[in-house]
């Protein structure tokens, strides 16, 4: 029996269970026919070296050949029949999370004219990230976004050069990095040097010895940050002539740094253009996934003891807390220690003059009929003006 949890994790389970009866089933048959065939062909060899005689012998073989055939066909049979239950099973799990009215656990507000909007923009934004520029531009005229051609040119040049780094080419990236030097420098980045030291140990790896030495040149520039790290780049030039790969230096050439450098360059290009470094639509969708067998839970629930219809009826929050891992969790949460209530627009956490911090209305129910308050938790007095609202 499937425990309770989210619908998307159940059906993967299920589906790596299918996947892995698949692939023992394929190996299974595969070797029953293999050892099958192998007995035919040495059965075959016996019998034509006997010539025209056979003997008692050859017909034992030949029978024990054909049961040993028979029961492997039979097994592979009844494997592929567990398959056929493994599948069906599959798909009962799928109905059982998915085919279902999902109207009730979303907003009636969601699809007006405005939101419909911001919901093609971040459409639309995705597939400019995913680097499928003929379907934004499809998107962007059917739905009739406004969109300039420098915001749409900016997306493919990133693509373009995400792609190049991949497969271990930085010049478009460097050239990029030259052309931004003073937006990186702002924010402190260390991408610039990250693609030199790619660079030269590209030529160096490759055996172009003498313009690894010339190309060192512009280390200098890099000399106060990255004092140790160039040093190890010279120093790996002892071991050209030897094994470079087996010398104190081989981890400079460990691809995992082609990936932190494709990270590197992903996340400030991001940054320069004021966009967060993954997709915000499939943020959305996951945290989505997450939550959606929860409220199913609590509107059939909530129908049940016929309490409510629309569990996100004229609601700023959810109804219910959602667990969230910590890679998704962005915000700040302030729960007041008075009324043991979460922070939320309309009842924001404020700071005392003594320092405390509590909810607004929490301060409200502390007010006496002269304005003035005292803090709960030491003898402060203060009044109305001397709160702050806070800002996390």
């Amino acid at each position: 029996q499937i425990q309770k949890m989210e619908a998307c994790v159940s059906v993967e389970k299920e589906l790596q269970k299918v996947v892995h009866k698949l692939q023992n089933t394929a190996e299974n048959s595969s070797k029953k026919l293999q050892d099958g065939l192998d007995d035919i062909m040495m059965l075959r060899t016996r019998l034509l070296s006997s010539g025209e005689t056979v003997t008692e012998e050859d017909r034992e073989a030949l029978k024990e050949c054909v049961a040993k055939v028979s029961s492997s066909v039979q097994s592979i049979s009844h494997e592929h029949k567990d398959i056929h239950a493994s599948i069906s099973k599959y798909g009962r799990v799928i109905d059982k999370y998915f085919v279902q009215d999902l109207s009730s656990a979303t907003s009636r507000q969601i699809f007006n004219r405005e939101n419909s909007k911001l919901l093609h923009r971040a459409i639309c934004e995705h597939l400019l990230r995913e680097g499928r520029m003929d379907v934004a531009e499809t998107l962007m005229n059917e739905t009739g976004l406004s969109h300039h051609e420098e915001f749409v040119a900016m997306f493919t040049e990133i693509h373009q050069i995400v792609q190049a780094l991949r497969n271990k080419d930085v010049d478009p990236a460097l050239q990029w990095a030259v052309a931004h030097r003073e937006q990186l420098e702002h924010h402190n980045s260390d991408l610039e040097f990250k693609l030199r030291r790619r660079k030269y140990l590209s030529l160096l790896s490759s055996g172009n010895v003498g313009e690894a030495v010339a190309y060192a040149k512009v280390f200098g520039q890099f000399s106060s940050r990255y004092v140790k790290d160039i040093q190890r780049l010279m120093g790996s030039l002892l071991f050209v002539k030897k094994d470079l790969m087996n010398s104190p230096y081989t981890d400079l050439f460990d691809p995992w740094h082609w990936s932190d450098v494709t990270d590197t360059f992903t996340r400030d290009a991001c940054c320069l253009l004021g966009l967060s470094l993954e997709s915000p639509l499939a943020i959305s969708l996951g945290i989505g996934c997450l939550a959606l067998p929860q409220l199913l839970h609590l509107q059939s629930v909530m129908v049940h003891q016929r309490q409510v219809v629309d569990v996100l009826a004229h609601r700023d929050e959810l109804p219910c807390e959602i667990p969230l891992p910590w890679k998704h969790r962005y915000h700040s949460i302030f729960t007041c220690p008075i009324l043991k209530q979460q922070a939320s627009d309309s009842n924001p956490p404020v700071r005392l003059s003594c320092g405390h911090a509590i909810s607004r209305d929490a301060m409200k129910k502390l007010v006496n009929h002269s304005g003035r308050l005292k803090c709960p938790y030491c003898p402060v007095e203060m009044s109305t003006k001397e709160v702050q609202e806070l800002k996390f």
